[in-house]
Parts: structure tokens; C-alpha cells; sequence
């Protein structure tokens, strides 16, 4: 099953540039998009959906920061290789890509920790952003450089980390984080422009 979606998947955006293009484009700048989020909800947004927009943000960078130190133990210790190593001959490539190991998938796994945090607090755009990390996770396969099952443990860890996370008690702390790290912020920029923060 996981060789023959990862062919499907392949074989498909292979056939298809006019599919392949946008989904391979989103897949390259996915990080800074996903970064972009975070940091516009922490920094840009006015009024009073900052302080909610803001625990937000630190909440899902928490999560992505966990469940990737968590998946990179984990990918120390399956060592998988990814498709286009393990079969160079029948996977197309769309660019280069480091023949590190391949399991869980980075992408799915900080994606859906920020999905997941993000859908807790939210569920409009939670829902926004789990549709986002879908479609990222199954490009990641479409392109060659995961098989299906590395990117279904990225999005389960992702997840995994951003439920632990919502322990009442964790919450408690990291939403106090969001609080301290807006004060000084909102202290940084009315130093800056005097009257900015309190008109935001």
C-alpha cells in the first residue's frame, strides 16, 4: 500500500505539470508560509484579537518545537530512506532534494503541530490549516521525497505534540509566555512609536 500510492501519487504530478507546478511551488515555500502565519498572528494583528492571536502562536511553535526534536530522535533511530534512494529508477524527481532519512516527515510534522494547535483554540481556521497541512503532506509523497506512512507519523507526532501541549497546566504556562513575550513587544514598539501600541 505504501509503494503503490507513493507510484500513483508520483506518477500522477509526473503526467501533470499543470497540477504539479502550484502543488510543488506551495511545497517549497511551505515553511516560510507556515513561519508567516505564526509571526503575523504574534505580531500584526490589531485589537482584540491579539491576546487570543498570540497564544496561538506561541502554543503552535511550542508544538512544532517539540515534535521535531521528538522526529528527529526518531529519525535517528528507524533510519528510513527515502523513495527516490531507495528507487531511484522508478520515482521522478521535480529538483534536488538531501538524501537524508526520510521518516517521520518534517513538513507533515511541524504542519500538522501547527494545524492541530491552531484548530484547539480556533476552529475556523483550524479547519483552514489542517486542510493546508493535508495537502502539503500528500505533496510531499506526489514529489517522491516521502513514502505515505512518513508523512502519516509526522501528522500524528505533529498532532500528538500540539494535544500534550493542551494540558491544562502546559496551557496555562505557554498561554503566561504569550502574555509576557506580547508585553514586551507592545513595551518595544511604544518605545519605537509612541502611542502605536495602545491604538492597536
Amino acid at each position: 500500500m505504501d509503494h503503490s500510492l507513493l507510484h500513483l501519487l508520483n506518477g500522477f504530478f509526473a503526467r501533470h505539470d499543470g497540477v504539479e507546478d502550484p502543488f510543488l511551488l506551495y511545497s517549497n515555500a511551505s515553511q516560510m508560509l507556515f513561519a508567516g502565519v505564526l509571526v503575523t498572528l504574534f505580531v500584526l494583528l490589531p485589537g482584540a484579537a491579539r491576546h487570543g492571536a498570540r497564544r496561538i502562536a506561541v502554543a503552535a511553535a511550542a508544538s512544532t518545537g517539540v515534535a521535531l526534536v521528538v522526529g528527529a530522535v526518531l529519525s535517528h533511530l528507524v533510519d528510513r530512506a527515502r523513495p527516490f534512494v531507495t528507487d531511484p529508477s522508478g520515482i521522478h524527481m521535480f529538483g534536488r532534494h538531501a538524501a537524508d532519512a526520510g521518516f517521520p516527515s518534517d513538513h507533515a510534522t511541524a504542519s500538522f503541530a501547527i494545524a492541530t494547535a491552531i484548530l484547539l483554540r480556533s476552529r475556523r481556521w483550524g479547519a483552514v490549516a489542517m486542510v493546508l497541512a493535508t495537502v502539503l503532506a500528500v505533496t510531499r509523497v506526489a514529489i517522491g521525497v516521502h513514502y505515505p506512512s512518513d508523512v502519516l507519523a509526522g501528522a500524528a507526532l505533529g498532532s500528538a505534540a500540539a494535544l500534550a501541549l493542551w494540558w491544562t497546566p502546559i496551557r496555562t504556562r505557554l498561554d503566561a509566555v504569550a502574555v509576557w513575550a506580547g508585553g514586551l513587544l507592545d513595551g518595544a514598539v511604544a518605545r519605537v512609536r509612541p502611542g502605536a501600541a495602545a491604538r492597536s
